[in-house]
Order: structure tokens, then C-alpha cells, then sequence
């Protein structure tokens, strides 16, 4: 009777080392699938534009009501010398008591959109012709430096921006509505319906105004995020003993500052034209960048420009390093 017990035992311990090898082969044999996949050709051209749109909306989903308080403050005042000179706190408290909280987030689906276009592209494009600057570079004996890695940022930036434009138009409209009367608000119920009807009223083309402001605040945003956040990090790399983790958290926030101070006068303009719409008399305010900047400057004065800059930085700044962390954690798990 023992003897069949333990053979009974001996059996049942046989056959769950069977099952957990088995199960522990299956396990490993799908690593090996998942590995294979993200190593073809075509997976390694795409993830750094998956890997860019998926930080980006991370980043847009923490950072939305930062981004709705800014432009709220940046259409404040508008054409007047002194004007109201509102503060990011007395911005949430009206935009609250005006209805709720979730106010904050209104534009969010343009916001995701926008995201999903314009920084899968922008990532990607950088991190392209970073890899195609490093192998130049690497055949040449030479390691990348910072006038190959600005090109690359100010590129990236520059076609990016294009493609999203229209994404980016619908976010500044959703967000600027409730600055309308009443009866005049269009009450966009999500990016969508904001594109369809702009489309409608104003034409296909009208989805790309402010393009102009829109690529150099592009250009000059990844000048100060891309390239600060690549050399920072390099310059990090070398003459610190820090952890990655420290050393990317610092050279994010160091081309946060850069790609702030760079790009608000160009976010400003942008902001504005792309809020305009014509008057009784059927003519938009402003003609053009220049003429934006040349009317704010004659009636706002030039300090307007950089009007709401805190605000701007803590859209910025933790935006470009929840972006960047997530973008290089993705890299590190794809890799």
C-alpha cells in the first residue's frame, strides 16, 4: 500500500515538473516570438514613431489642464496695452466655477490627437536621423555633436508640425471657446466634430492656419527640447556619477527651460491666430505671423509675448520630461 502511494507521489510529482517545463517553454518560446517581431526590419523603422506618439500622450494626458490654463492666459487682454493680468490660479478658479472641473481637460481628444501625429513624428523623425547622424559619424571616427543633433531637432520639429497643424488647430478652438458669448460658441463635442466643422465653414485650407508660427514654434521647441536634452544628457554622461534615471530627469528639465524660453513667442502668435475668426466686417485681426507680432507688439507691448511664461515652463518642462523618460523607458524595452 505505501509503496503504491509513493509511486502514485512519484507520478504526480513527474507530471507537474512536465507542466511547468512545459509552461515555462511556452513562456520563453513567446519572448523569443514578441523578440523576433519588434527585430524586423520594419518594427525597428517604426517603434521610434510608436514608441514618440505613446510618450507623448502619457505626457499630453498628465499635463492637459496646465496646457488649457496657458492659452487662456495667452488670449487675455487681447489688442489692449494694459489688459487683464491674470494668474494661472485665477484662470483655474474661473474656468471651475464657470462649470467643473473636467473643464480643465477640454480638448483633451485634439490634445491625444495632436500627440498621436505630431510627436509619433517628431520623435521619430529625430530619432531616425540621430541614428543615420551616428552611423555617419561612427565611419568617420567622430562621435555626433551639437550642431548635427540641433539639425536634426530643428528638422523633425519643422515636419512634424506641418502634419499636425490641423490636430493642433482644433485643440487652441476647443480650449478657446468658452471664451465665446454664449451664442456664438460652436460647443465642439470632440476633436472630430471640431475638424469636420471648421472644414465645413471655412474650408479645408482654414485647417492650417497659424502654420506659419506653428513650424517655427516647432523648430525652435525642438531646438531647445531635443538637442538641450541629447547634449545635457552627454554632458551628464561624462562629467557626473549619476544614476541614468538622475541624469535623465535633470536633462529633461534642462531642455524644458530651453525649449520654454525658445519657443513662447511663437506659441503666443500661434495661439492667437489660430483662435481668430472673422468680424462683422469679414476680416480676421491679423493677416499673418508678422502682422501678429508687429500688432502685439505696437498695442500689447513686447514683454506680452513672454506673458504666462511659469505657466508655460510647467507645461513645458514636465511635459518634455514625462515625454522623453517614457520615450527612452519604451526605447529601453524595445531595444
Amino acid at each position: 500500500m505505501s509503496n503504491t502511494v509513493k509511486q502514485a507521489a512519484e507520478a504526480a510529482r513527474s507530471k507537474g515538473t512536465e507542466v511547468m517545463g512545459g509552461a515555462k517553454s511556452v513562456k520563453n518560446d513567446s519572448v523569443a516570438v514578441a523578440n523576433d517581431f519588434l527585430h524586423t526590419p520594419f518594427m525597428r523603422a517604426a517603434l521610434p514613431f510608436i514608441n514618440g506618439g505613446l510618450s507623448g500622450m502619457v505626457a499630453t494626458t498628465v499635463i492637459q489642464p496646465v496646457d488649457m490654463v496657458k492659452v487662456r492666459i495667452q488670449l487675455a487682454g487681447e489688442g489692449k496695452a494694459g489688459g487683464p493680468k491674470p494668474t494661472p490660479l485665477s484662470v483655474t478658479r474661473e474656468i471651475v466655477a464657470s462649470g467643473k472641473a473636467l473643464d480643465l481637460y477640454t480638448g483633451l481628444s485634439a490634445g491625444l490627437l495632436r500627440q498621436a501625429v505630431y510627436t509619433t513624428a517628431r520623435l521619430g523623425f529625430f530619432d531616425t536621423f540621430m541614428k543615420s547622424l551616428t552611423v555617419r559619424a561612427k565611419d568617420k571616427g567622430q562621435s555626433v555633436g551639437f550642431a548635427e543633433r540641433a539639425t536634426a531637432g530643428l528638422s523633425a520639429g519643422g515636419l512634424a508640425a506641418m502634419i499636425g497643424n490641423p490636430a493642433d488647430l482644433a485643440l487652441i478652438r476647443m480650449q478657446s471657446d468658452g471664451l465665446r458669448p454664449v451664442a456664438e460658441r460652436k460647443n465642439y463635442r470632440s476633436v472630430i466634430d471640431a475638424l469636420s466643422s471648421i472644414a465645413k465653414s471655412e474650408g479645408v485650407g482654414a485647417l492650417w492656419a497659424g502654420a506659419a508660427p506653428t513650424v517655427v514654434r516647432a523648430m525652435a521647441l525642438n531646438f531647445g527640447q531635443l538637442a538641450f536634452f541629447s547634449e545635457a544628457k552627454a554632458q551628464l554622461k561624462a562629467r557626473t556619477d549619476w544614476s541614468i534615471n538622475a541624469q535623465t530627469l535633470s536633462a529633461s528639465a534642462i531642455a524644458g527651460f530651453f525649449a520654454s524660453f525658445f519657443s513662447l513667442p511663437f506659441d503666443f502668435v500661434k495661439t492667437r491666430l489660430q483662435k481668430q475668426s472673422r468680424g462683422a466686417d469679414g476680416k480676421l485681426p491679423y493677416k499673418g505671423m508678422v502682422d501678429c507680432f508687429a500688432k502685439v507688439a505696437k498695442q500689447e507691448g513686447l514683454t506680452r509675448f513672454y506673458r504666462g511664461f511659469g505657466t508655460y515652463y510647467v507645461r513645458i518642462a514636465p511635459h518634455a520630461m514625462v515625454t522623453l523618460i517614457v520615450a527612452d523607458y519604451l526605447g529601453f524595452l524595445t531595444r
